[in-house]
């Protein structure tokens, strides 16, 4: 059999088996540090060298290609986890309006910052999944909370209880509040090893922020004044951006971190001359339209500006390759119209690394709600990035501190594809934004329900607009089977109301929608301009929403 298969198919078969190897010896001994393997620089310009001789003798053999993009991600990937952000941010003032009602629940409400049940959010986003977060591993210094009490929760958590965002709850509704005072809070990541990602690799740098908490009496009446009025998302309700005094920490990300900075600069300096080199050498390839010589400079480009930009503030942090990166992902989609999708993704990838790159950047995409600006000085501030053709959603480190996002006219969708996790891939990374209040997500591709997946995770969130997508359109979502039964006994637990048969036949018909919200305590739902959509499914989704005031522009 073998003698009947070309020479030229056995040798390239040969070279993928070759590659292969090399890759899974070469990580096994760049993990272990072994002699002669520790730091790793050094063999990865061995291998760099070694491949180039491979891609500029036979640019279309796609094995050296392969084994290009893995020394890639060995270059620019962090040996060890790495915290990216948090909310609140370092050295931030968290102002929280507050008052007793009459039964003494605490009563909150601010624009400035709203929660739900006197408590705050603590969120730590990083660099790849982790595990092992729990009081003991991560140290929180307040007086409104204990840190033993202190539970931590993944978001979006997979099959090994890892998550690439983690959230806890600061509760400090039985505190007796002192207007008068701040109240510090210190947080310390990393004292322990028991912080370790999926590749088994532990947190190996101490991470430490602080932030104060000040709280402002609130009249009850005025607080329950607010929200009688519907969100419009139209133009002409957002009035242009002035940065206040008090929101400069607003935008501000984890560069302020107490770490070993000698350190880190070393790692980076290393890594910035190999990227160098190696876009010197493909922009030759990428000028001769050798596609995957495009795909290659576009990612190497990429890796540079994220590693130069890891190492700057946030004020002087730019992503100063980002234009040609955009250029490049353009003639790709012209060139491969197969892969157009995936090209898109990284096109929108690329746009909100530059968008949020920087504070200027991201203030021009900022706007102030104004029909709450009338009543309320401390307005929202919307964070509109409507109308930019983005595929994905990324860069959601730098959005933590968002509480209004416009996403409406692009083309964020849910792929189609076997995997229950493709169903919502394009909009992964929203769970992490646990202050977000209201999103709009209108006039987009979405196929289906589970697409909205993340949404789950967003216990703040009280104003939705899905109006005018693709939901119903398409074939049934086989993502549903993978959930418990609409008939199993614990649905009735579950149900808010009790279960008449023809409250079985409607949770039955929308399962998706009873998982998606179900726990949510939306009070403004735009769904209409949605195949889904009939006055049946309204009056679902008014059973199980028992708090919406809002649907589809009519006050309930």
């Amino acid at each position: 059999m073998c003698s009947m298969i070309p020479f030229c198919i056995l040798l390239r078969i040969s070279l993928v088996l070759v590659y292969w190897f090399s890759s899974v010896l070469l990580s096994n001994l760049l993990k272990r540090k072994a002699e002669g393997y520790f730091p790793k620089e050094k063999n990865l310009a061995e291998e760099f060298d070694l491949v180039h001789q491979a891609i500029f003798t036979d640019s279309d053999d796609q094995s050296g290609w392969f084994y290009h993009l893995w020394l890639l991600e060995q270059t620019i990937t962090k040996d060890t986890p790495w915290l990216n952000s948090s909310w609140p941010a370092s050295d931030s003032e968290l102002i929280i309006s507050a008052s007793k009602s009459a039964s003494g629940c605490m009563v909150l409400s601010s624009a400035r910052y709203s929660t739900n049940g006197g408590t705050i959010p603590v969120i730590l986003y990083f660099n790849q999944s982790v595990r092992g977060l729990n009081s003991s591993t991560v140290a929180v210094r307040s007086a409104l909370a204990e840190s033993k009490d202190i539970i931590w929760r993944p978001l979006s958590v997979d099959k090994y209880e890892s998550a690439q965002a983690w959230v806890a709850l600061l509760n400090f509704s039985d505190v007796p509040l002192d207007y008068s005072i701040a109240y510090p809070v210190e947080v310390r990541v990393g004292d322990s090893s028991e912080i370790i990602s999926l590749s088994g690799s532990s947190l190996s740098h101490v991470f430490e922020f602080k932030f104060v908490v000040r709280f402002q009496q609130l009249d009850s009446g005025e607080a329950e004044g607010q929200n009688l009025e519907g969100i419009l998302w139209e133009d002409s309700n957002f009035k242009k951006y002035e940065m206040n005094s008090w929101e400069s920490n607003l935008f501000s990300l984890f560069n302020q971190l107490q770490i070993d900075a000698d350190q880190a600069g070393v790692d980076c300096k290393w890594k910035v001359n190999m990227l160098a080199n190696e876009i010197e050498l493909f922009r030759e390839l990428s000028a001769a339209d050798c596609k995957i010589g495009k795909l290659t400079l576009a990612r190497l480009l990429t890796a540079l500006d994220t590693i130069v930009s890891e190492s700057s503030t946030l004020n002087s942090s730019q992503m100063v390759h980002t234009e040609e990166v955009l250029a490049l992902y353009c003639d790709l989609m012209k060139m491969d119209p197969p892969h157009s999708q995936y090209y898109k993704e990284e096109h929108s990838m690329a746009l909100l690394r530059q968008v949020t790159c920087c504070k200027n950047s991201l203030s021009r995409y900022c706007w102030r709600y104004g029909k709450i600006a009338k009543t309320n000085n401390d307005s929202f501030i919307c964070v509109r990035l409507n109308s930019l053709s983005l595929s994905r959603i990324g860069s959601i480190e730098n959005l933590l501190w968002v509480q209004m996002l416009d996403l409406s006219q692009n083309e964020l969708g849910s792929l189609e594809g076997n995997a229950p996790k493709l169903k919502f891939l394009l909009l992964k990374g929203l769970e992490a934004m646990q202050l977000l209040s209201c999103l709009n997500l209108s006039n987009n591709k979405i196929k289906s329900l589970t697409a909205l997946d993340p949404l789950r995770h967003l216990k703040l969130l009280k104003v939705l607009d899905i109006s005018h997508n693709e939901i119903g359109e398409h074939s049934i979502d086989s993502t549903r089977y993978l959930c418990s039964s609409p008939l199993s006994h614990t649905v009735a637990n579950d149900w808010k109301l009790s279960l008449s048969s023809g409250d079985v036949d409607q949770l039955t018909k929308y399962w998706e929608a009873y998982i998606i919200f179900r726990d949510l305590t939306l009070t403004q739902l735009e769904i209409t301009g949605n195949a889904i959509v009939d006055e049946d499914f309204r009056s679902f989704l008014r059973k199980i929403l028992s708090t919406l005031q809002w649907l589809d522009g009519t006050i309930l």
